[in-house]
């Protein structure tokens, strides 16, 4: 068949990735010849996103938030992988895409939660940033008591396992100091933490998954993106989760354990109807 004109003009324009058929080019370099074995996985995906590479402080701030979310033990995301790998040992990408699926709100997700709200306070925010910590601290009182006000959480507060403290998080913190990179964002996200116990009548931590959020934020990424960063180290994590499943199985315990102690329990009982 000839092209027709029409055909011949056809394009889909990309600044990521095209190939040859002696060539492959990713971010307008050779992938073979400039890339491979000379740009890291994690300066990679930063450019992939940002469309510039990091400086060697930014790089170290990012990659120090994908090493933070990689693993975070038997979560319901590895949970789920595992249990997907036991039902089905034949569909690898399958373990992965369940553990995945279960980046939201409560897990994972609290990375992009946070990095929107700490970017729509900043944004809200009427003339200049503060330049204390108690200008800080007034901004942080005044976020938490509007978003208290509306019947919402605050990302970032609060950890299920870490009551005293996300031992991730003063060093992520530190981590960001010591580049350079300790932004609004986390200046916020900070003063966030000091304010809880006034605004909330208890302190509550500051999880790692928020200061990652916050982190990321204060790099330029765009916030509405900050949870595929997540569900980037996440992935990371599965995998080794997924071999040891193989090396040392416990996902059927998991579900055994589950299965055999069920009892049923009449809808209609006062007990399930209260609870509804």
């Amino acid at each position: 068949m000839i092209p027709t004109l029409e055909q011949e003009k056809l394009q889909f324009p990309t600044s990521l990735g095209t190939s040859t058929a002696t060539e492959i080019r990713l971010l307008g370099q050779d992938l073979a010849a400039d890339l491979m074995g000379k740009v890291s996985f994690g300066e990679l995906s930063f450019w992939l996103v940002a469309m510039r590479r990091p400086t060697t402080g930014e790089l170290r701030v990012f990659e120090s938030v994908l090493v933070a979310l990689a693993d975070h033990g038997f979560t319901p995301t590895a949970i789920a992988a595992r249990l997907t790998y036991l039902s089905a040992p034949d569909s690898l990408q399958g373990a992965m895409a369940a553990g995945l699926l279960g980046g939201g709100s409560r897990f994972l997700g609290v990375t992009e939660d946070c990095g929107q709200f700490l970017a729509t306070t900043l944004a809200a925010h009427k003339g200049n940033l503060p330049d204390t910590d108690a200008g800080w601290d007034d901004l942080a009182l005044g976020a938490i008591t509007a978003q208290r006000a509306v019947g919402k959480f605050v990302p970032g507060l609060g950890h299920p396992n870490h009551k005293d403290g996300d031992p991730r998080t003063p060093v992520l913190i530190s981590i960001a100091e010591e580049e350079g990179l300790r932004g609004p964002h986390l200046r916020l996200f900070e003063a966030i933490g000091r304010m809880s116990e006034k605004a909330l009548g208890r302190k509550l931590p500051l999880n790692g998954a928020g200061v990652c959020g916050a982190a990321l934020a204060d790099l330029g990424l765009p916030p509405e993106l900050l949870r595929g960063f997540a569900l980037l180290a996440r992935a990371a994590g599965l995998l080794g989760q997924i071999a040891e499943e193989r090396r040392n199985p416990t996902a059927n315990e998991i579900y055994m354990a589950v299965d055999r102690n069920a009892v049923y329990v009449d809808p209609q009982s006062p007990a399930v109807m209260e609870d509804n």
